[in-house]
């Protein structure tokens, strides 16, 4: 059950909800979204319904959920929701979700300064409306390049400053999401993390957009049941992003479900992008996956972008440079307005 309450209900409103649910045995988390609070109930309906929490100042409507995943379930929003990146940050706010499409571009690992500024330059003049990039990056092999820490985390606040574009970086641990939240405007939970509930609860608690990469052998049902996990700390601001899934398929490095992005959008209000950058591992793969995704109602796509990418430190054999950037950018111009969506620019700053 939910209970959704008004656009102008006050804080003791909401604390009343919560207390009259609670005094039933019943627990109750708070979400707040860009639009509107909603309250969602785990605990017996029956008790909950003899509350009569309908006639409870500032409550706007009840909604009966059949879905596990309740506070990202389509079923108590009218329509899809949006989430805001970059407000507070000084740079205009980007805004993803339906009537927009997000080119999320930048270097897969912040290598140095003049790296990631130059891979900024590149993902701007493509139309990217955020910047991303790992400053900590979980890899298969110890030996592999690991990030560079908060040093990374500077680089790209510096790159921000620069570009004007927000940034979108990963955490890795519960420990160090506090640290992230100080320098970036969105934090990216990877495939691996999808499950990592300690660090689910940690970012939904931190009052930063969220982008929810899907794990790589989860179902759609287990990915919605993360993202309720960052909304039951109340974080409705989560971006779902489709990146690939592990099948008997070995000439890709996943099998990109395309499929998910419409399914999702039947079954959750989140935004949903695609990434086919990792999805696929080869540079030559990412621009037809990226028009699929285009094609199928993305709300946007994450793409690897590198100066030079055979001496990347990370992920060079997928990043996109020269005209492979260019092209996107066109295949961005000419089918973005065929799906009667516009590019996420910037919004106006107040």
């Amino acid at each position: 059950m939910v209970v959704v309450m008004s656009p102008d209900a006050s804080d003791p409103q909401i604390d009343a909800v919560v207390a009259r649910v609670r005094e039933v045995g019943g627990e109750a988390f708070v979400s707040r979204g860009l639009h509107r609070t909603i309250v969602g109930l785990i605990g017996d309906v029956d008790d909950f319904r003899a509350l009569n929490l309908r006639g409870m100042p500032g409550v706007a409507d009840i909604i009966q959920v059949s879905t596990p995943y309740k506070l990202v379930s389509a079923d108590h929003q009218p329509g899809r929701s949006t989430v805001q990146v970059g407000a507070d940050s000084g740079v205009p706010p980007v805004t993803i979700g339906p009537g927009t499409f997000a080119l999320i571009a930048g270097p897969c690992a912040v290598e140095s300064l003049d790296q990631t500024l130059e891979a900024a330059a590149m993902a701007k003049a493509a139309g990217a409306a955020l910047l991303r990039g790992g400053a900590f990056k979980p890899r298969t092999s110890p030996q592999e390049f690991q990030g560079l820490g908060k040093a990374g985390l500077r680089i790209l606040a510096e790159a921000r400053e620069a570009t004007g574009m927000p940034v979108v970086t990963e955490v890795i641990d519960p420990s160090d999401v506090g640290l992230v939240s100080t320098y970036a405007d969105m934090l990216q939970v990877g495939a691996r993390n999808m499950q990592n509930y300690a660090l689910l609860q940690a970012v939904g608690a931190a009052g930063r957009p969220v982008l929810l990469k899907r794990g790589i052998q989860a179902t759609v049902e287990e990915w919605l049941m993360a993202a309720e996990y960052v909304a039951q700390r109340g974080n409705l601001d989560i971006v779902l992003c489709e990146r690939g899934i592990r099948t008997f398929e070995t000439s890709t490095r996943t099998t990109l479900d395309i499929s998910a992005v419409p399914v999702v959008q039947r079954l959750s209000h989140l935004p949903v992008i695609v990434d086919p950058t990792h999805s696929a591992g080869r540079r030559e793969l990412v621009l037809p996956l990226a028009r699929s995704a285009i094609a199928v109602g993305a709300d946007g796509i994450l793409v690897d972008v590198h100066a030079d990418p055979d001496n990347a430190l990370c992920e060079g054999q997928q990043a996109l440079a020269g005209a492979d950037v260019r092209e996107l950018a066109s295949a961005l111009r000419r089918l973005v307005p065929a799906t009667e969506r516009q590019p996420a620019a910037p919004d106006a700053v107040d």
